[in-house]
């Protein structure tokens, strides 16, 4: 197969490069890698099968015992100088973002400090969250109880396209700093991101071949990717994660998903209506709306809706569309041709059950060829594709409410539950609110940044948008396996040759009985 004509603004000619260090077990046909900009093609990589899956499995086995045999504290180290090494390559690596993904500059930036955070915060706090815990024990003061955490092996992960280097290396951190092994099949639109942190992760001394990439196509490896490793990180969608439990599932594999989302955003009249809408309009439009934790519902109280509404849509207008390497643009293009038919399919329905376009609505085939202007609904009837479904683009409905419990039940009807957000000037009862919104997470004046930003704390989705969490202890727990050692002090717990049965389980309940009243005087009490 003969190459396309290949895009000359792709820094140093580094997708050939890193094309070149995927390993395989023969020759592959090339996946052929466009940007979003131009549709120009940036470089190929090995469309990989099943057998190259079977060999980057037992690679990384190969290599992964050596890892978890060296200090925590040392693989802590690695991590620091990796996050070291983004920075000084922070350039680069938005360049590689950008070019891939489609994104503006700032939309990349947000990834490359993200990866940077992540690091830094495991780095620190790995040591212990994985340190051995004593445990209360069986019988205080006789038995010794202690938890230990342990690599699961082999973690797969498989990554989407909207978020290329933050999905599939932020996740990837915890699984390393556990003393795991790692194999990333990243999206087929956007592996050289993965492909040039996994240098840098080498360089910062990731042992070679611990992280193996497997370049190629979902239904040819995710399968196989699935059922070989010892546990599986999945990002993308609700119906593609579904696909990849019933694998797992099948194969005993424990897995983390997150997948889509609907999310609702909740403005109070008493709210900063100036804060709400910046923080609102960055929240629905950010990433030009393919973002998992996106706002595409917006609830208002009515005696603030036509104010707010004005507001956001004169800030919405004011963003500013463009499909290039410079900071000077906040929206960027959509992923691809199937997404901008999914963005225009959604509009157009709407606009047929009678919904009103305030700004936005259309292609913008003048500034990149999946460029699409943010755009603000109201009117949209309930049935439409728009309120029910994710669009995952650059649209958001706007929508008036009168009493707050009945936009409490708006904002959780949906089969989602990833984010939320909710705007008022009463702290309290944001808060409030925000406990009776079904979602993993809900930000209280602001829209998501503080949310994802505050890697101590869990994040991910319930119902419809997924299982498990990332961030915080939770993130590098689940890829461990907890096993527990008991140690008697004295004698082992059996009944005494010298008693009767009947003796010894009296004995036994009264020992119960004077253990719960200790218990209830010292909860934390350690064996």
């Amino acid at each position: 197969m003969s190459a396309p004509n290949v895009s000359s603004t792709f820094p140093d000619a580094i997708g050939d490069r890193l094309a070149g260090s995927v390993t395989t077990v023969g020759d592959r046909d090339p996946l052929w890698v466009r940007t979003p900009f131009t549709k120009d093609t940036l470089g190929a990589v090995p469309a990989c099968q099943p057998a190259d899956v079977d060999e980057a499995v037992a690679n990384a086995r190969d290599v992964q015992a050596s890892w978890a045999d060296r200090p925590i504290e040392d693989r802590a180290a690695v991590l620091q100088r990796f996050a070291d090494s983004v920075l000084a390559n922070r350039s680069e690596l938005l360049d590689i973002v950008q070019l891939e993904a489609g994104k503006s500059r700032f939309d990349a930036h947000v990834e490359v400090l993200d990866v940077v955070l992540t690091a830094d915060y495991y780095a620190r706090t790995g040591p212990t969250h994985l340190a051995p815990t004593r445990k209360s024990a069986g019988v205080p003061l006789l038995t010794k109880a202690v938890e230990h955490y342990d690599p699961v092996g082999v973690v797969g992960l498989i990554e989407p396209w909207n978020y290329p280097l933050t999905l599939a290396i932020s996740d990837m951190l915890p699984a390393l700093l556990a003393g795991n092994a790692a194999v990333l099949k990243p999206a087929e639109a956007t592996p050289f991101c993965a492909l040039r942190a996994v240098e840098l992760l080498e360089e910062a001394g990731v042992p070679e071949g611990l992280v193996q990439v497997v370049t190629g196509y979902g239904d040819t490896v995710g399968e196989r990717l699935v059922a070989s490793v010892d546990f599986l990180t999945f990002t993308g969608s609700t119906a593609t994660g579904r696909a990849v439990a019933a694998t797992a599932g099948e194969h005993l594999v424990d897995t983390s998903l997150e997948l889509g989302g609907k999310n609702p955003a909740l403005v109070f009249a008493d709210a900063d209506l100036g804060d709400a809408v910046r923080g609102l309009v960055h929240g629905s439009f950010a990433n030009a709306g393919q973002l998992c934790i996106a706002f595409e519902r917006i609830f208002v109280e009515r005696s603030v809706y036509d104010e707010f509404l004005t507001r956001f849509v004169d800030a919405t207008e004011s963003l500013a569309l463009g499909a290039d390497l410079s900071f000077d643009y906040d929206v960027g293009s959509l992923i691809a041709e199937h997404q901008l038919e999914t963005v225009e399919t959604h509009v157009a329905d709407a606009r047929e059950r009678g919904a009103t376009v305030h700004t936005g609505g259309r292609r913008r085939a003048d500034v990149g060829p999946l460029c699409y202007e943010p755009t603000v609904l109201t009117d949209v009837p309930d049935d439409a594709s728009v309120a029910r479904e994710e669009t995952f683009g650059p649209v958001v409905t706007i929508a008036p409410f009168d009493d707050p419990d009945a936009a409490v039940e708006r904002a959780n009807a949906t089969d989602y539950g990833l984010h939320a957000s909710v705007w008022t000037d009463d702290r309290a009862r944001g808060e409030a609110v925000a406990r009776r919104i079904e979602a993993g997470s809900v930000s209280v004046n602001d829209a998501y940044l503080s949310m994802w930003a505050s890697t101590d704390a869990p994040m991910g989705g319930v119902g419809d948008s997924g299982i498990g969490r990332r961030h915080a202890r939770h993130g590098i727990e689940k890829y461990t396996h907890a096993q527990t050692v008991t140690t008697q002090r004295v004698h082992p717990l059996v009944p005494v040759d010298a008693l009767p049965n009947d003796v010894a389980a009296a004995a036994a309940t009264w020992g119960v009985r004077a253990l719960r009243r200790l218990r209830r005087l010292d909860p934390f009490e350690r064996g």
